[in-house]
């Protein structure tokens, strides 16, 4: 009778365990690569749509400009 009430114990405790938390977990981890395989695709799709389409390039002309010089004069 002891070792049926072991065994019972033993084959609840392995149920609640396999059922509480290892296919929880596994749902779980599987739900989340899952979300960051979707979240990946969409960085890699806004970042092959967000290509510049006017790069800004520094002209040559703004270093070509000469500046005026003004005299400085002290003012009594």
């Amino acid at each position: 009778m002891i070792k049926l009430l072991f065994e019972l114990f033993i084959f609840y405790i392995v149920y609640k365990l396999i059922f509480e938390l290892i296919i929880p977990v596994y749902n779980t981890t599987k739900s989340m690569k899952r979300k960051m395989e979707d979240i990946n695709q969409q960085m890699q799709q806004d970042r092959a749509n967000s290509s510049p389409e006017n790069p800004v390039k520094p002209s040559a002309s703004n270093s070509s400009i000469k500046k005026e010089y003004i005299d400085f004069e002290e003012i009594k």
